[in-house]
């Protein structure tokens, strides 16, 4: 009988390998189809072989973990079971009750009685077997015997689950009770949802969450990513183990597949809810001891110490306020992204741990009243400004201050960030404007006008030629000008630099205006004495015509003599008035 469902499949496969041999009168589709079924029913197979042997190691670990309170243990789970003996043992551990005793003897009549017993245990305690035999067990089923472990599971570590609701109403199924546990638990997670027990925990930060919201103290949620699926597994399994004393049921690969095993999970998962319910339940029952063995003056303690923390806490949370109010920011990229940078540290490192000072508040008061109650005494009202209420309020003004100022710093961020780009293409700006300046400077110096009227004309030209070329650059000039302006008005820290820069610009073009109306004003004296020149020339040239006209003209000859003093006097004036 054993392995029953797996001669079901067999049996299966053949009677398909059987319709393959008939004859082709059906066609190919017939035998595409055989073919396509065959190939399904292997896969079927295969995934629930897989399955089963992740259940039965499992399984296995689960029942060592309860047998070694009585020092047992098994190595294979079909076969130490077949005789009963360990399985009469790991049901007395799990309800505490004494069976009837093994029968002694190792022939299949004794495993027989003594799995019968075991059995007959489970119906008393209304737990229904359905097609599970004494003789399944011994002939070493494995579906049946897995089944049969699951169904102790679910007895003695699932139905003995309940939750409740917001309103009061438990939850009828055991499976839906402990995934509500989970959500609850894992409430407020980033990037962990909870809605069943397979492909949920895959990601393995599931199980680090569970363990963060009792034990914070031994994970580091917030470094934990998805993608590391693995190592998010290991480190859960390792630190349940080695913290919190729970048996490693699965390993990261036995999670971290396509098809997690459902039950192999709810099982693991169980364990993290008896642990930190049995650890809930050990906390009540310090405070219920504490209630009886606490008097007045304990209770009088804990108010002082109450009063302290709310006290400092509130004193914090002012202190905090008023500095995080400072709209007073560092004038530059480099200060703003400090004190950036020191505002998340205070959001992400400072601000939690006074959070959970707040929680921890509200746990020390409800315990003041607790004792309170326990003792008879009038219920402690905490002074005024010292209520929780107020110290809600007081939270919820700093969290409005803080997102004040986490909006502020990012306008200021991406104002000096503005400023920055401006510094720069101011800097750009007046690297090109000075290379210009500085060239036109050296062009405009340079006096070679040439040494007759047709080169100073056409130096004049030139010259104009510049003069316009330069004058037409003086809106490039201002646009470093209203950049500086800009900077100025916005307050850039390095202004000083900025305008020390503008002004030399400017002075530098003042300059080259001035080089430019100098320049011009010697062109125009070199043009008239140049056209003065071109006059005495003519002037020679038609003298020397009329000395050959009245060369036997003695007295004309004295008379041209005699006016040349007058023409020498003429050209001495002009020149004088030129460079005048």
């Amino acid at each position: 009988m054993a392995n029953a469902s797996t001669d079901l499949d067999n049996a299966e496969a053949q009677r398909q390998l059987n319709n393959n041999n008939r004859p082709a009168s059906t066609g190919f589709w017939e035998t595409e189809t055989t073919s396509a079924k065959l190939f399904e029913c292997s896969r079927i197979k295969k995934l629930a072989d897989e399955r089963d042997a992740v259940q039965k190691k499992t399984f296995t670990k689960w029942v060592n973990s309860h047998l070694a309170r009585v020092s047992c243990r098994i190595s294979d789970l079909y076969n130490d079971l077949r005789d009963g003996y360990m399985l009469i043992r790991l049901l007395e551990v799990l309800s505490g009750e004494l069976l009837p005793r093994p029968t002694r003897g190792r022939m299949r009549i004794h495993c027989l009685e003594n799995v019968d017993k075991a059995l007959q245990f489970l119906k008393e305690q209304r737990v229904h077997l359905e097609n599970v035999g004494s003789h399944d067990i011994v002939d070493g089923n494995h579906r049946l015997t897995l089944g049969l472990i699951w169904t102790i599971i679910l007895r003695f570590q699932i139905q003995v689950i309940k939750i409740e609701t917001e309103d009061n109403r438990e939850t009828r199924s055991a499976k839906d009770a402990l995934l509500l546990w989970c959500q609850m638990k894992t409430a407020g997670y980033p990037e962990v949802n909870i809605h069943n027990f397979t492909t949920c925990w895959r990601d393995g930060l599931a199980f680090n969450a569970l363990i963060h919201r009792h034990r914070p103290d031994l994970i580091e949620f917030h470094k934990l990513t998805r993608s590391n699926a693995t190592h998010n597994l290991q480190q859960a399994f390792n630190k349940a183990e080695q913290s919190l004393g729970l048996t490693k049921l699965l390993d990261p690969e036995d999670v971290n597949t396509e098809n997690p095993d459902e039950k192999s999970i709810i099982t693991y998962v169980v364990s993290y809810y008896h642990y930190f319910s049995k650890m809930k339940a050990l906390i009540v029952e310090g405070k219920r001891i504490g209630k009886v063995l606490d008097n007045a003056i304990e209770a009088e303690k804990i108010i002082r110490r109450y009063e302290a923390l709310a006290s400092d806490l509130l004193e914090w949370i002012e202190r905090t306020i008023s500095i995080i109010s400072n709209q007073k920011f560092a004038n530059s990229l480099s200060g703003v992204q400090q004190q950036l940078q020191a505002f998340t540290t205070y959001c992400t490192i400072e601000k939690p741990i006074k959070f959970q000072e707040k929680g921890n508040l509200e746990v020390l008061l409800f315990t003041i009243q607790s004792k309170l109650r326990a003792n008879n005494q009038k219920p402690y009202m905490p002074h005024d400004g010292k209520l929780i209420s107020d110290i809600n309020k007081a939270w919820e003004r700093l969290e409005k201050a803080e997102h004040e100022r986490g909006v502020a710093l990012r306008k200021e961020l991406i104002r000096q960030e503005k400023l920055e780009l401006l510094a720069q293409r101011f800097d750009h700006k007046t690297t090109m404007r000075q290379a210009w300046l500085n060239e036109n400077q050296r062009l405009v110096s340079q006096d070679n006008f040439g040494y007759d009227l047709p080169a100073v004309e056409a130096a004049m030209k030139k010259h104009e030629a510049i003069e316009a070329d330069i004058m037409s650059y003086e809106e490039r000039i201002s646009v470093v000008v209203e950049l500086a302006t800009e900077m100025e008005s916005e307050g850039y820290y390095d202004i000083r630099r900025i305008l020390a820069r503008k002004e030399n610009i400017f002075g530098q073009w003042s300059l080259l205006k001035e080089l430019v109306v100098g320049r011009k004003a010697r062109l125009e004296k070199n043009l008239a004495l140049q056209k003065t020149f071109q006059e005495m020339v003519y002037m020679i040239d038609w003298m020397e015509e009329m000395q050959v006209v009245h060369t036997l003209i003695q007295s004309s000859t004295m008379r041209i003599f005699l006016l040349l003093p007058c023409f020498f006097f003429l050209f001495a004036t002009n020149y004088i008035n030129v460079f005048n």
